[in-house]
């Protein structure tokens, strides 16, 4: 902690020739009592700088660019969600690129000229207007048009969408730091490979398999950065920036020789079932989340940990979930024991029951 200005003043006026007026309001008085301030500012900057030289206390910019400065690793940008919606309408009426269609919460720009053929349907690719994870919305979300397109009837997503992915915080970038100078990456080794897969924009961890189809063959498995498994789009991304078609040529980082294949962790849905003794000042739908929010929590936190899924950590989680008093008859996936999950499976929050 630095020394305040009154510390400050006081040294300085005890070590001046007692002669002179020293009380308050005199020249001396003043005159100390200004440096002192300015003093007390400097020291404070000083303690500041001196906080700064560990990364811990690092944040936003600084923390980047300390990073990028020590490793050359870069913080991932946020991603817009894109897939693809069906229209329906008129023979022959044109969806334009740059025409929007929405979900309740947020609109869709689609990314393509397209017009409607003899099915009266047409597929068009659209990509939410806003980054991050708040365009993955589920099947059957889209469903609106915020400016009216003439000759259309109806739009729909048949399937989830899910590859929007949240700049990387603070705290995943000094994960991926730490693993960088803390697992030594060397001439393609397992944890070169585990680094690669998580500098592609969208990929929240990676395990690395060796030798999993005999001599020079590598088996990456990805999970996406909202920790579930990982789209069709960012597999194949990451098998690209790696070894493009699992070749072997070396036109990617793997070394030449080394045939690597990226793969999706495969996904188990964790089905909860409880009877509840309900806070009635809570509705359903807010009890509903609140469970469903903090158990999606607990099962991305593990998510290959290799670690089975604790059936008392989720009891213990229902409980302190918003609206409950109590509850009995916990259940997960029929079972009331631990849940074990095979080495490239990931835990999903599939059907929460509270009866």
């Amino acid at each position: 902690m630095p020394e305040n200005k009154e510390i400050i003043q006081t040294r300085m006026i005890n070590n001046i020739v007692g002669k002179y007026d020293k009380t308050e309001g005199s020249f001396i008085y003043d005159i100390t009592k200004s440096a002192a301030i300015e003093l007390e500012n400097i020291n404070q900057e000083l303690d500041d700088a001196k906080e700064k030289l560990s990364i811990e206390k690092l944040n936003g910019n600084e923390l980047e660019q300390r990073v990028y400065e020590r490793t050359g690793i870069k913080r991932k940008s946020a991603t817009r969600a894109s897939s693809y919606v069906t229209i329906t309408g008129k023979i022959g009426s044109i969806i334009n690129e740059g025409d929007l269609v929405a979900s309740d919460t947020i609109n869709f720009t689609i990314k393509e000229t397209k017009t409607i053929d003899d099915t009266g349907k047409v597929e068009v690719l659209v990509q939410c207007e806003e980054e991050g994870r708040i365009g993955n919305v589920p099947a059957d979300s889209i469903q609106y048009f915020p400016i009216t397109i003439e000759g259309v009837i109806s739009v729909t997503n048949n399937e989830d969408i899910t590859n929007g992915y949240d700049a990387e915080s603070d705290e995943e970038l000094l994960k991926r730091y730490y693993e960088h100078i803390r697992t030594p990456v060397t001439s393609g080794n397992k944890y070169h490979y585990k680094n690669w897969a998580k500098e592609v924009e969208g990929v929240g961890d990676a395990k690395v398999v060796p030798l999993w189809n005999g001599d020079n063959t590598v088996k990456i498995v990805i999970m996406d950065s909202n920790n579930q498994p990982a789209h069709s789009e960012l597999v194949t991304e990451v098998q690209n920036y790696i070894d493009p078609n699992g070749s072997g040529f070396g036109e990617g980082k793997a070394p030449i020789g080394a045939h690597c294949t990226v793969v999706s962790a495969i996904g188990v849905d964790i089905n909860i079932t409880f009877t509840v003794i309900k806070d009635t000042s809570v509705t359903d739908e807010e009890r509903l989340q609140s469970v469903e929010g903090n158990v999606t929590s607990y099962l991305q936190n593990i998510a290959f940990k290799e670690e089975p899924i604790s059936y008392n950590r989720i009891a213990s989680i229902i409980l302190d979930s918003k609206g409950i008093i109590d509850f009995s008859d916990l259940t997960i996936n029929g079972q009331t024991s631990v849940i074990n999950l095979a080495e490239l499976e990931v835990p999903v929050l599939g059907v929460v029951t509270i009866a």
